[in-house]
């Protein structure tokens, strides 16, 4: 059986690992772009906003959590665009709710 390059089950494995790559950049990041994390952006209400959203799953809150990393005086832009970005598929061990909570 030969399986033409512009196949269903190409296509279809494409899509697999475009979903799989996406899946790692959510919990590994952009290794080509560490991102510093300043304590002192750990304020009372990140800590609060970033551990609710995880222990309840509620990655709908995350861009509330970046503003509020923004008010407390973050600038590292990847971090902040990730959490607000609303197509990501945020879940548990997320780079950047990790970094936040002091889980990596």
């Amino acid at each position: 059986m030969v399986i033409e390059a512009g196949g269903s089950w190409f296509r279809g494995r494409e899509n697999g690992e475009r979903h799989l790559l996406t899946f790692v950049r959510e919990v590994f990041g952009n290794p080509f772009r560490p991102t510093d994390f300043d304590p002192a952006w750990r304020t009372p209400d990140v800590r609060m906003l970033a551990e609710g959203a995880y222990l309840e799953r509620a990655f709908d809150r995350l861009p509330i959590l970046a503003d509020a990393l923004q008010e407390a005086g973050c600038d590292a832009a990847p971090l902040l665009e990730h959490l607000r970005d609303a197509h990501a598929p945020h879940a548990r061990g997320c780079w950047a709710l990790d970094l936040v909570l002091e889980k990596t």
